[in-house]
């Protein structure tokens, strides 16, 4: 069985910076791709950042800039530094990755989210 687990949400004022990790855990062979995702109310799932296995990483116009996602593969662990934040920010952040497990299955799998919100 695999988890990913975030942390480093919280509340915020505008300008100010957070860090968010995202630690995968259990059966694991290997972790390739991983990426953020937020969803505000009312709004769709999104794309944040994200990195592939050999370190690529591609940003949503929102985030460029301002956000700075990286990954240390021996802890399994993704990180997403968010800097100049702004009320549009306000989310709640989702880690994904696509894991291949013991059993040599790759899949894909979501945290349960942290929530960001950042006060004007």
């Amino acid at each position: 069985q695999v988890q990913l687990v975030e942390s480093g949400g919280g509340l915020v004022q505008a300008g100010g910076s957070l860090r968010l990790s995202c630690v995968a855990s259990g059966s694991i062979f290997t972790v390739n791709s991983m990426a953020w995702h937020r969803q505000a109310p009312g709004k769709q799932r999104e794309l944040v950042a994200g990195v592939s296995g050999d370190s690529t990483v591609n940003y949503a116009d929102s985030a460029k800039g301002r956000f700075t996602i990286s990954r240390d593969n021996a802890r399994n662990t993704v990180y997403l530094q968010m800097n100049s934040l702004t009320p549009e920010d306000t989310a709640v952040y989702y880690c994904r990755a696509i894991i291949k497990d013991i059993s040599g299955v790759s899949r894909s799998y979501w945290g349960q989210g942290t929530q960001v919100t950042v006060s004007s």
